[in-house]
């Protein structure tokens, strides 16, 4: 038997009532495909960019930047990062970032990407 809706699990319990539980689903990861325009060449990439991703800012792997050959920007002090549980990132401070053009239906925006990773 099911509990009727607006009964509680505990209330179920309490009358004596079968509960079933209902799985939790994960959430689903919101990606858009965006474009990066390098600066210093025009270069223009297209990528999948995860939406609200719990980050308080931009950021890109250092790998990528490696891979895509990004210019880094030097920060003046790096930013300590801490995870959602207070703990620090075990991936250090953000030491550098990158200035891109960001394309996404029309719209351009310039802004600075903060860079996460291992940057040697």
């Amino acid at each position: 038997m099911q509990i009727d809706a607006g009964t509680s699990e505990s209330e179920g319990i309490k009358k004596g009532k079968e509960v079933k539980k209902t799985e939790e689903k994960p959430l689903r990861e919101v990606t858009i495909k965006i474009g990066l325009e390098r600066l210093d060449t025009q270069e223009g990439i297209t990528v999948e960019a995860l939406l609200d991703s719990g980050a308080t800012g931009l950021v890109m792997s250092s790998e990528f930047v490696k891979k895509k050959g990004f210019k880094l920007k030097k920060l003046e002090r790096p930013m300590q990062v801490r995870n959602m549980d207070g703990s620090f990132n075990r991936e250090g401070p953000i030491e550098n970032t990158v200035e891109v053009n960001v394309y996404y239906k029309g719209h351009v925006e310039r802004t600075e990407i903060d860079v996460i990773g291992e940057q040697k």
